[in-house]
């Protein structure tokens, strides 16, 4: 079987909503066919995770020799760590296609049905943000996954039948950022749990150099790890900031990047050494400077900055958790020593006296 590709050989993104999802749009939004141009197509250009990357190598080999298909996966962790390019990766691997979609697309039944009748044996069905899947789509996933039958019941009231209809044995990878989310019988679905992990300066500096080197940026090592120093431990951040950067040294230099070069740009972006940007900063010294550095709650904080509580609980949290500069506690959110010490403050206890 061959797998769904975009124009770039790339397993692409279906949208189940779509009448015709073989239809090539006229316009490709430019961002994605960036992500689609850099994303690795084997094990072997996939940077980082390297236990799960053994593992999966492992359960792909076992699969292929007994030439049934995957168990199902489940891949967690903060958003842009790759759970979506993995599983294109394990697509091209197996040598079958991937349907991608995401929870939130999946509001009616019709939707998940349409879809689990439209997969062939041992194709790849990909739910990115599965942990927000509602009921009812959970539910027909559960014969789906487990016993790969589609319950579906016909007529009303005294004529009801329940029907079973078999489908092909397929793959389920699921993505979240929230496991803790996923209900019980959901999870335990799933053969293959793992954690993605936030990625070292060094493998980032690996990914930043592969992507340079696919957009003709020239940049020396150095600069490469500058830019890692300021990406969060997040490839798709460093992804992002190769191009800011890169637009930088092509207007003020000659388009070459060197250390020198790379803190200029991200100084100008305002992205600090630990990769904190302005909503970052501001959320910590929001909690210093206006609730004696914690704890406090969530709702609180989103309300006094203006922000959305899941933009600071997916995008902010994880990594501020990660460095040691945030805090959860059961009365709320509290920062560390290290953050006081890193945004200038006197350390923790001289700063709280002064309340």
């Amino acid at each position: 079987m061959s797998i769904i590709t975009d124009d770039n050989n790339l397993p692409k993104r279906v949208d189940i909503n779509q009448k015709n999802p073989n239809v090539k749009a006229e316009k490709i939004d430019y961002d994605r066919n960036f992500e689609n141009t850099i994303r690795p197509k084997s094990f072997d250009t996939y940077i980082g995770q390297s236990a799960l990357k053994e593992t999966l190598k492992i359960t792909i080999a076992a699969a292929k020799k007994r030439e049934k298909p995957l168990d199902h996966l489940l891949f967690y962790g903060p958003p842009g760590l790759g759970k979506t390019t993995l599983a294109g990766v394990i697509a091209e691997q197996m040598g079958v296609e991937i349907k991608i979609t995401s929870a939130p697309a999946l509001e009616r039944p019709r939707d998940i049905i349409g879809i689990l009748m439209s997969l062939k044996g041992g194709e790849i069905l990909f739910i990115d943000e599965i942990h927000r899947l509602n009921k009812i789509a959970e539910e027909i996933l559960y014969p789906a996954m487990e016993d790969f039958f589609l319950d579906m019941t016909t007529g009303k009231s005294q004529t009801v039948k329940t029907l079973r209809v078999p489908l092909p044995k397929f793959t389920l990878i699921g993505a979240t950022t929230k496991a803790g989310e996923l209900s019980g019988p959901l999870r335990d679905r799933f053969g293959i749990i793992h954690r993605l992990e936030f990625y070292t300066d060094e493998e980032l500096a690996e990914v930043i150099k592969r992507t340079a080197g696919i957009l003709e940026i020239e940049i020396t090592d150095e600069g490469a790890l500058a830019i890692a120093r300021r990406s969060r431990g997040t490839p798709r951040i460093a992804n992002r900031l190769i191009k800011r950067v890169s637009d930088y040294a092509l207007v003020k230099f000659d388009g070459k990047i060197n250390e020198d070069i790379a803190d200029k740009a991200l100084d100008t972006l305002k992205i600090d050494g630990y990769g904190l940007d302005s909503t970052d900063r501001s959320l910590l010294k929001m909690i210093i400077e206006k609730y004696d550095g914690g704890p406090v709650g969530i709702e609180t904080l989103a309300a006094a900055l203006g922000e959305d509580v899941r933009t600071l609980e997916d995008v902010c949290e994880p990594f501020l958790l990660q460095a040691g500069l945030l805090q959860r506690t059961p009365r709320g959110r509290k920062v560390t020593p290290a953050a006081y010490r890193h945004l200038g403050y006197k350390n923790a206890i001289e700063q709280q006296n002064l309340f």
